[in-house]
C-alpha cells in the first residue's frame, strides 16, 4: 500500500491544481511530510518536480490559448528564480519544528482567507493597468517595483518550504492588475514552472531528490492535473474556494500536531 501513496498524494495534489488554479500546488509538501512522514527538505524538492510538472502543463495550455502574459511572466521568474537559493539556504539551516510551524501558519492564513467572502479585494486603481487595444501591461516603475516584489517572495518561499508560490502569485496579480482571472492563472502557472525547475535542479545538485517517491508522484500529478482541468467548469468557484480553505486549515492542524507529538516525544 505505501507504494500507492505517492501516487494517490500526487493525483490529490493534482487535481488541487487543475481544479483552484496556480495555488493548489502548495498542498505537496505538507501531504508529503503528514503521510510521507518526510522532513520539509526531503518534501521540497520532490514537490516542486511535481510542481513543475503540473503547472508545465498548465502554461503549456496557456500559450496555445495566448493568454500568458509573457513580460510579466518574466520579471516575476527572474526575481523569484534569484530569492529560491536564499530560501533553500535557510530550509537546510533551519530545524524542521520550525519551518512545520511556519507551513502550518501559512496554510491557516490561506484557509481562512479562501473561506472568507471575498479572498482578493481589487485595487481602485490598478498598479499595473492593461492596455485595452494591444491587451498588454502599461509598464512603469510603480509596476515593475510590485512585479519584482511578488516574484521575490513566491521565489523565497518556493526555495524555503517547496510551494512553488502560486499562492502568493494568483492572489497579488488579481489584486494589482487588470488580468481576467484566466490570465492572471496562465502567468502564473508560467511562472511557477520556471521558478519550480531552478528549485529542484538546485536540490539535485546537493543531491536531496528521493526519485523513488518523485517519480510515482509525478504521475499521480500529471493525471490528477488533466482530471482537475476537466471538472474544473462541472464546481462553482465558491465551492472551490471553501474546499480549498477546508484542506488548508485540516493540512494546518495536522502539521501543529505532527511538532507537538514529535516534541513530546
Amino acid at each position: 500500500m505505501e507504494s500507492y501513496l505517492p501516487v494517490f498524494l500526487g493525483l490529490l495534489t493534482g487535481l488541487l491544481l487543475g481544479l483552484t488554479g496556480a495555488g493548489g500546488g502548495i498542498m505537496a509538501s505538507p501531504l508529503l511530510v503528514l503521510v510521507m512522514h518526510q522532513t520539509v527538505t526531503q518534501a521540497a524538492p520532490v514537490a516542486l518536480i511535481a510542481v513543475t510538472v503540473g503547472a508545465g502543463v498548465g502554461m503549456l495550455l496557456g500559450l496555445r490559448e495566448g493568454i500568458v502574459r509573457y513580460r510579466a511572466a518574466l520579471v516575476l521568474s527572474t526575481t523569484g528564480l534569484l530569492m529560491t537559493p536564499l530560501g533553500i539556504q535557510c530550509a537546510r539551516i533551519l530545524p524542521n519544528a520550525p519551518l512545520l510551524v511556519v507551513f502550518a501558519f501559512l496554510l491557516a492564513y490561506l484557509g481562512l482567507r479562501y473561506l472568507g467572502r471575498n479572498p482578493v479585494v481589487p485595487d481602485k486603481q490598478p498598479v499595473c493597468a492593461i492596455d485595452l487595444q494591444s491587451g498588454r501591461f502599461i509598464w512603469n516603475w510603480r509596476c515593475a517595483r510590485i512585479m519584482l516584489g511578488i516574484g521575490a517572495l513566491a521565489g523565497f518561499l518556493s526555495g524555503l518550504l517547496g510551494v512553488g508560490g502560486g499562492f502568493v502569485l494568483v492572489p497579488a496579480l488579481r489584486r494589482h492588475t487588470t488580468l481576467p482571472m484566466r490570465s492572471v492563472t496562465a502567468t502564473s502557472l508560467m511562472v511557477l514552472t520556471v521558478v519550480s525547475s531552478g528549485g529542484w535542479l538546485q536540490w539535485l545538485a546537493m543531491g536531496h531528490v528521493h526519485w523513488g517517491i518523485a517519480v510515482p508522484f509525478m504521475a499521480g500529478m500529471v493525471l490528477g492535473m488533466y482530471l482537475g482541468r476537466r471538472w474544473v467548469h462541472m464546481v462553482s468557484e465558491t465551492h472551490l474556494r471553501r474546499l480549498f480553505g477546508i484542506m488548508c486549515l485540516i493540512v494546518s492542524v495536522g502539521l501543529l500536531v505532527r511538532v507537538s507529538l514529535h516534541s513530546l516525544g
